[in-house]
């Protein structure tokens, strides 16, 4: 299990972006942190992968401190981060790159399943550096394979893993997401705004303001989140803030 106690962190300016946030990510289940623009998600997320450092507080993984743990160690005892923006690597090829999460060898069978996850045809891929060469939409599809390759996984990140990505694709990361929520003991953590995602949920976290402002089960939190939503438009379909 995954425990954030009281973590804080600050820009080098002193903006505070995250206060005092204290949440659970249970195992095997599917959490999702959703919440309006600039409100510390995804700073909560690199925090957790060990992109920044806090100002206070602490991160637990099974019970050890890790707060310290750089990216690295933290993703050799189980942490798998997919970024918003992916990645590219000049002279690696997505054969490379999913090897290298897996940190093992992977047959062409391996490699065939874990992309067809996420709506990509081994054929026409494994072999695809992963450069400017790359759509968008194929290097954050490719960025969300990599961290499916990683079978000992413990804790999955995922950062908006909808952005860029077509309608058919999303539909079979969502697959993918609930095969991973059914069939393993890993913790999954998703930002998202995406009401697809909230409802495959297990549990849901809202950040707005650098804090946790709701927190508990789908059943619990989803319904007012929606209605909330609906309560900021109006029936022309425009954003109470535009009118």
């Amino acid at each position: 299990m995954l425990k954030i106690q009281d973590l804080s962190w600050t820009l080098d300016t002193g903006e505070e972006i995250l206060k005092n946030v204290s949440l659970e990510i249970p195992e095997g289940k599917l959490t999702v942190i959703t919440g309006p623009n600039g409100g510390g998600k995804t700073s909560l997320a690199k925090l957790i992968a060990g992109l920044e450092k806090p100002v206070g507080g602490r991160i637990l993984l099974d019970g050890e401190d890790i707060t310290e743990w750089d990216i690295t160690k933290r993703s050799q005892h189980g942490i798998g981060y997919a970024f918003q923006q992916p990645v590219r690597f000049k002279g690696i090829n997505v054969r490379d790159l999913l090897e290298l999460s897996a940190q093992r060898s992977l047959d062409d069978r391996e490699i065939c399943g874990i992309l067809g996850k996420v709506g990509l045809c081994a054929n026409e891929y494994i072999d695809r550096v992963i450069d400017s060469s790359l759509s968008g939409g194929e290097a954050k599809r490719i960025e969300i394979a990599s961290v499916l390759a990683k079978k000992d996984a413990k804790v999955l990140v995922f950062d908006e893993p909808e952005a860029g990505i077509d309608l058919w694709s999303f539909s079979s990361l969502i697959d993918a997401f609930e095969k991973l929520k059914a069939g393993e003991d890993k913790s999954l953590l998703i930002i998202s705004h995406q009401e697809r995602i909230l409802e495959i949920s297990d549990y849901i976290a809202v950040i707005a303001d650098g804090s946790v402002t709701k927190a508990g089960s789908r059943e619990e939190i989803l319904g007012g989140l929606l209605g909330e939503e609906k309560a900021e438009r109006c029936p022309l379909g425009k954003d109470k803030e535009d009118n």
